[in-house]
């Protein structure tokens, strides 16, 4: 190696293998897979209200509402769908599930003004129900039935006042295997979950298709109405919850979502429904945003493609350790580890996505997601 040739690229070379040593070392061991919940049986079994919201669900709701109907829970639970004005038979599909006894079925009012959709669906839903345990989650998630007990014993074992798990996704397509387990990758680069589970570090996070919060902490923070125009609900909540209390956040291996992204388009809009929304909407966070990606995904394959000498090195060095980190994700999903090398051209797919809703936003189009609108003064 030449000490002459650590300037101009060779710098920013460098500044990229850096970068991986940091987020290796020193960012709450992101790359880990993350905690995971064995099955469970709580000390005792408090009533819990489990408050799904539903629009236009028909072609997932029976498996999802059906599982959370078979849990196997010691205790009282009751299961409210909030019908968040379905266009098509959802409702019907539910009430005629096996075990609807258990079953309330609410029709959603219209939504008010500064409120996100579904978290005024879940506001309806909550306030419907007095249980001191709440389960949020979607209607495109699929349970175990030891799931419900599994969550009341985890908070019950940890004292949290929010327990939140990140589901297992899709992995069904050829766009799915490709690019969904990337996802994750990246929200745990996001939000480290040894960070959000230590109550002396500031970052908070959740995951929507699994929530179980107190009745006791939805109430100090406010309810739902402290969150009323978030899009981001979930991170939002967590965030409310921690500045008073504690959070769990951890991975699933008793829910799964059903919810199906057949090619990379339908993962596209998935991406852009909140990514510009994480940047706050703000041009400066996104040109950040935008040469921080590039310096840490893009830079290390390019250096170590194209580069000579010192600048080679430091690329292959960074791009190994990039790939490196994306192994264990890739391995909950059951991919190969041939795929982590191509970290780098699905976070140049996640980085266009993010770009272009960014252009939507800035062309007046804002947020569109279940056939509603959200404009620029929603997060």
């Amino acid at each position: 190696m030449v000490p002459g040739e650590w300037y101009g690229s060779g710098m920013i070379a460098a500044l990229a293998l850096l970068a991986w040593l940091y987020l290796l070392a020193l960012h709450g061991r992101f790359w880990q897979s993350g905690p995971a919940l064995a099955p469970m049986r709580p000390d005792h079994a408090p009533p819990v209200a489990i408050v799904v919201p539903a629009r236009d669900e028909a072609e997932v709701i029976a498996r999802s509402i059906g599982s959370l109907l078979a849990q196997d829970y010691p205790g009282d639970f009751r299961v409210v769908l909030v019908d968040d004005t379905s266009q098509d038979n959802t409702a019907a599909i539910a009430r005629a599930l096996p075990g609807a006894d258990r079953l309330t079925i609410l029709r959603g009012a219209p939504r008010p003004a500064g409120w996100a959709g579904k978290l005024w669906a879940v506001h309806q839903g909550v306030t419907a129900t007095t249980e001191p345990l709440v389960l949020l989650t979607d209607a495109d998630i699929e349970h175990a039935p030891t799931h419900l007990a599994t969550l009341v014993a985890q908070q019950q074992r940890t004292g949290c006042d929010l327990v939140s798990e990140m589901v297992r996704l899709n992995t069904e397509t050829a766009a799915e295997r490709a690019l969904i387990p990337a996802f994750v990758y990246f929200f745990q680069l996001l939000y480290p979950f040894a960070r959000a589970n230590d109550p002396l570090n500031a970052t908070a996070a959740a995951a929507g298709g699994t929530m179980l919060v107190t009745r006791e902490a939805l109430a100090r923070i406010g309810g739902i109405p402290a969150i009323a125009d978030r899009l981001i609900d979930d991170c939002a909540l967590a965030a409310k919850v921690k500045q008073g209390g504690r959070i769990w956040l951890g991975h699933s291996d008793l829910a799964r979502s059903i919810r199906p992204y057949p090619g990379p388009a339908s993962i596209w809009a998935m991406i852009a429904r909140s990514a510009y929304v994480q940047l706050r909407h703000s041009p400066l966070l996104l040109a950040g945003t935008t040469l921080g990606l590039g310096l840490i995904f893009l830079a290390p394959p390019a250096f170590a493609l194209l580069g000579h000498g010192n600048e080679r090195v430091a690329g292959l060095l960074a791009w190994a350790a990039m790939a490196a980190s994306f192994l264990p994700t890739l391995q909950r999903y059951g991919r190969s580890r041939a795929w982590a090398p191509f970290l780098p051209l699905i976070a140049l797919f996640y980085m266009a996505a993010t770009l272009g809703a960014a252009w939507r936003h800035h062309s007046g189009r804002g947020v569109a997601w279940k056939g509603r609108a959200y404009q620029a003064g929603q997060a």
